[in-house]
């Protein structure tokens, strides 16, 4: 019961976000997205060894549904 309660909370819910070097796709602190740094926020894949993949710096981009989400309404 706990793994469908954790998938329909996940319906609508934010991607996840890295403070991330554009260039290199290395993880910054998160100070230098919040203050104009150098970063930029990557949304969603994963992150091995300080560097991060299989994302998007789009945050439309990454689809974030779970179990019975949809995007459009019934009618």
């Amino acid at each position: 019961m706990g793994v469908l309660a954790a998938a329909l909370s996940a319906c609508g819910s934010e991607p996840d976000k890295r403070c991330v070097d554009p260039v290199t796709h290395k993880k910054l602190p998160s100070y230098e997205c919040d203050s104009g740094g150098r970063g930029s926020y990557y949304y969603g894949g994963s992150s091995k060894n300080g560097r991060v993949d299989g994302g998007s710096f789009n945050k439309s981009s990454v689809d974030r549904g779970g179990f019975g989400c949809s995007s459009s309404s019934g009618g």
